[in-house]
């Protein structure tokens, strides 16, 4: 392995990472190749004002029917949106705005792929807020065909969406997605939560939507329910679904308990649910949604890269690879994936994408590969580590298991747990905390047979715990599964040996396979 200017604590947290998500590319061999499907815009140049043409590709490609299917489905959403979206000019855009209390705005350039990429879902947008009954006029502007009305709305990078509200304009901060487009809308229009009343109405929305915050509250009021509000109200992206009985809650999210309040995050994958246990605080319930709104394997797109970048889970985990991987890559990504939710964002980004995956693999001098790369970035500190070992088993055995501990999982992990833990105390400014994680890597080889001992260890820069106090770093702690409430200090002084025969000795039973001499 070879390290660049990474701290102790990344290191060992992203290598662990790491061992585990390529042990599960080595079962897996990697075709290649696959490109998303894109918009055009057509407008017609001779009508002005009234309903236009958004794009719509008619040549289907007669692939098999089920493929024909789903791209007739998706030509019949660009066409029924002709007849909802407003093509704007230099003449018409004042009078559409002044007019109408609501008007989303679409700013493109017909020679920009962005812009190509987001007309069929601004168009999807468009046909689900007319269904919705929504008050909210739709329109675009080609900003190099009117360059004087894109000018007066400031409309300087492609595409551009804004808000019109009784003729204030404000940016868009939403999702790309047409579903994103629809929640964002809804909400800076008076509609930040829907509500739903009965289980037929819940399974019916199940079919909708893939991504949602459900909150429970037997009574629409109480300061619970109007933190709840005030944080539907500020997020930008996620739909907030309300109800007030507990069989139609659970319609949603099983495991709802009778309760005269629950709140939880539901996504359309593997990790599907998942419950908040924090205080009813908007600031609270915002920082959950934002740990956790993302799939376990994000993949990376122009359109979600603002978003990837700025969350609040700074320490990230980048696959670089071939587009068609993904379908062979997601499973076992997904599994490592969860051992380290909340913690990692898993990225997947395409090889082939030049304006994606370039400027990261330009810091390791890997501008012209197309091989597998596996790399972590640490956003907090900014740090960067890279796998440069062939990721063969002999290499991935080397590498010991040693469980991070954070704050919040401490009372599990350690208190709680049933076997004996050794526990190491470091922090990345620590002078001598690397030399001990040395030896701690070696411990965990060496008891790596040994069922009832977990190694471990815990950043006390990062995370307290009221029943951690420790002073100095680093420091050793072995908690005997008997007796959790009196940790036994153990000198980092000792040489390797002498802290094996230490853990020996105080084992109440020892693996099958544990040994006795280093």
């Amino acid at each position: 392995m070879v390290v660049r200017k990474p701290a102790s604590r990344f290191i060992l947290f992203a290598l662990t990472a790491m061992l585990l998500l390529l042990l599960l590319l080595l079962t897996l061999s990697v075709p290649a190749r696959a490109s998303e499907p894109t918009g055009e815009d057509n407008p017609d140049d001779d009508l002005e004002g009234i309903d236009e043409l958004l794009a719509v590709d008619s040549e289907l490609e007669q692939e098999s029917p089920e493929d024909a299917n789903a791209k007739l489905s998706e030509a019949e959403v660009l066409t029924r949106a002709q007849r909802i979206v407003l093509e704007l000019s230099t003449d018409s855009y004042k009078k559409v705005i002044e007019k109408n209390e609501y008007v989303l705005l679409l700013g493109y350039a017909p020679w920009c792929h962005r812009s190509a990429e987001l007309m069929p879902r601004f168009a999807e947008a468009a046909n689900s807020l007319k269904e919705l009954g929504s008050p909210v006029v739709m329109a675009k502007l080609d900003a190099e065909r009117y360059p004087k009305a894109a000018s007066s709305l400031e409309i300087k990078g492609f595409p551009t969406m804004l808000l019109f509200i009784n003729g204030t304009p404000q940016i868009y901060t939403g999702g790309y997605s047409g579903e994103g487009i629809v929640i964002w809308t809804r909400k800076k229009t008076g509609v930040p939560v829907i509500r739903i009343n009965s289980v037929l109405e819940a399974e019916g929305f199940l079919k909708k939507k893939h991504i949602f915050a459900l909150g429970l509250f037997d009574k629409y009021e109480g300061p619970d329910y109007e933190e709840f509000i005030k944080a539907a109200q500020t997020d930008n992206e996620l739909q907030f679904i309300e109800v007030s009985d507990v069989e139609v809650a659970r319609v949603l999210f099983p495991d709802v308990e009778s309760s005269n309040k629950f709140l939880g995050i539901v996504k359309s994958e593997p990790e599907r649910y998942t419950r908040f246990d924090g205080a009813f605080k908007m600031e609270k319930i915002l920082e959950f949604l934002d740990f956790n709104k993302f799939p376990l394997v994000t993949k990376l797109t122009e359109a979600n890269s603002a978003r990837v970048y700025s969350s609040p889970v700074k320490l990230q985990m980048f696959v670089f690879a071939e587009d068609d991987d993904l379908k062979k890559l997601l499973e076992p990504l997904q599994e490592v994936a969860k051992k380290f939710k909340s913690q990692i964002m898993f990225i997947f980004v395409d090889i082939t994408d030049e304006n994606l995956a370039k400027p990261f693999l330009t810091l390791y001098g890997f501008e012209e590969t197309r091989d597998i790369v596996v790399a972590a970035f640490d956003n907090k500190i900014s740090s960067k580590y890279l796998l440069e070992a062939d990721p063969t088993p002999n290499n991935i055995k080397k590498e010991a298991s040693i469980k991070v501990i954070v704050g919040k999982t401490f009372n599990e992990l350690v208190l709680e747990s049933p076997e004996n833990i050794f526990l190491e105390v470091h922090t990345p400014w620590c002078i001598n905390c690397e030399a001990t994680s040395k030896q701690v890597e070696k411990l965990a080889k060496h008891f790596k047979d040994t069922d009832n001992l977990v190694m471990a260890r815990i950043d006390a820069s990062a995370n307290e715990h009221p029943k951690l106090q420790v002073l100095d770093y680093p420091t050793l702690l072995f908690y005997p599964a008997s007796d959790k409430t009196k940790p036994i200090k153990v000198s980092t002084k000792l040489s390797l040996k002498d802290m094996a025969n230490f853990i020996s000795k105080h084992l109440k039973a020892k693996g099958p396979n544990s040994k006795d001499e280093l």
